[in-house]
């Protein structure tokens, strides 16, 4: 990945970040008509598995560069992962003391979910680029 490559990235990742918690943390107007339940799931729980899905996957591409050793990409990939789970938390116990807001544990489970498969994307994204 070039230099500008990477800043790009890294841009991408902050971008992404300021998104979600404006999303979080922002007060909407709740008289637009939304469904409920999207194929059986609650709509909300939708919405936050898309939003932190891409947190590895831009993780990845921000701030590894992944070396040749497979355990030291491992780790990178765990640190990652729970700083997404940590940010998750953080979004749930912010949004908790929100008077226009509630901490609800099935979104974060929503979160842990997506995390957890954009990490799976990941480990994908590495196989598939030192595969020999």
């Amino acid at each position: 990945m070039t230099r500008r490559q990477l800043i790009i990235a890294r841009i991408l990742f902050v971008a992404y970040l300021a998104t979600v918690a404006f999303l979080c943390f922002g007060k909407f107007d709740s008289s637009q008509d939304v469904p409920k339940v999207l194929w059986g799931i609650p709509t909300d729980k939708i919405v936050h598995f898309l939003m932190f899905l891409p947190f590895p996957v831009l993780a990845y591409f921000a701030f590894d560069r992944f070396s040749e050793k497979f355990w030291s990409s491992i780790l990178w990939m765990s640190v990652a992962f729970l700083a997404g789970c940590a940010f998750a938390a953080g979004t749930e116990w912010v949004q908790s003391y929100l008077a226009y807001r509630t901490g609800d544990p099935a979104d974060f489970k929503a979160d842990f979910l997506a995390i957890t498969a954009g990490t799976v994307i990941v480990l994908f994204l590495y196989f598939l680029k030192h595969r020999k």
